[in-house]
């Protein structure tokens, strides 16, 4: 049995190290690329792993919005009219922080109230309603974008950073189900004990509830960061006229849209998806414990 065992571990310690490999091994070769020198030619960088020539201009550049037009040969900045393709790296990722963080603040707490709501209070239709939005939350949610964008014409807020807060944090509600869960691991003889020293619900939420609940609203938190943070469908078909003023989902797409563009901003592009994962990787690993215990964890059981 021993022996057994051992070999069972052995085999599953393989399967992991390899798994493990196939999953870093692309994202070691886009870090290498981002420090790859090859004159604006991206497919000298798609042939290799290791790059022949190493530089960090390449994040220098990417900042300084300087790219290389591969058809001329000369450096072109943002603003310049010979330029068809301006990128500004920096203004993008200013607007995806800013869709990310509000989206992150509303989100959370249309999140906190809803799954708040749905365990604890007792109302008429609360059954039906926590079904209907089960099964909305089975359709998926780009089959609206038309919608969305008429709507935003509409009001005049297309290709507007307000018409994408509100489209990622208008559903948010919807996404109760593991608020929920934790909410209802908390023991309800600690509300009854607050509402005999004379707490209303409100007061009971933010002075009991919340503190009890860091692992679930870091959770939730950081689900509703790295969505916006992350998607490009939407972006992309909010701001279909500009796309270079969009988030930086919508620019990375457009750095590699075309054999032309590719070659242009190849290294960039490689740079710049480094650049884009470290405050997502960062972030996740800082609240990585808060994370785990919102999923498998809870308060007081009650």
């Amino acid at each position: 049995m021993r022996t057994r065992r051992i070999i069972a571990d052995t085999l599953i310690y393989i399967l992991l190290a390899v798994l493990c490999i196939i999953w870093l091994l692309p994202i070691i070769w886009l870090f290498l690329q981002s420090f790859g020198d090859y004159d604006g030619a991206a497919l000298t960088g798609l042939k290799k792993f290791w790059p022949d020539k190493w530089t960090f201009d390449n994040y220098v550049n990417l900042f300084n919005n300087r790219v290389l037009d591969s058809t001329v040969g000369v450096w072109r900045v943002y603003g310049d009219p010979l330029n068809p393709n301006p990128v500004n790296f920096g203004m993008t990722f200013l607007n995806t922080l800013i869709v990310a963080i509000f989206s992150c603040i509303i989100s959370t707490l249309l999140t906190l109230f809803t799954s708040y709501a749905f365990s604890r209070c007792r109302f008429k239709s609360r059954t039906l309603m926590m079904r209907i939005i089960l099964i909305l939350g089975m359709f998926p949610g780009f089959i609206s974008l038309i919608v969305f964008y008429q709507l935003a014409k509409l009001v005049g807020l297309q290709e507007n950073l307000i018409a994408l807060i509100i489209i990622y944090s208008g559903g948010a509600g919807m996404g109760y189900y593991v608020s929920k869960g934790f909410f209802d691991t908390i023991s309800k003889s600690i509300d009854e004990a607050a509402m005999i020293d004379g707490a209303n619900q409100v007061q009971i939420f933010f002075r009991i509830i919340v503190p009890l609940s860091k692992p679930i609203i870091v959770y939730t938190a950081l689900l509703a960061f790295m969505a916006p943070w992350g998607d490009f469908m939407t972006a992309s078909y909010m701001y279909v006229l500009h796309p270079y003023n969009g988030t930086v989902a919508t620019v990375l797409n457009q750095m590699i849209a075309g054999v032309q563009n590719r070659n242009t901003y190849w290294q960039q592009f490689c740079a710049a998806a480094i650049v884009i994962a470290i405050p997502i990787t960062a972030l996740f690993m800082f609240l990585q414990k808060y994370y785990v215990s919102g999923v498998t964890g809870g308060a007081v059981k009650g």
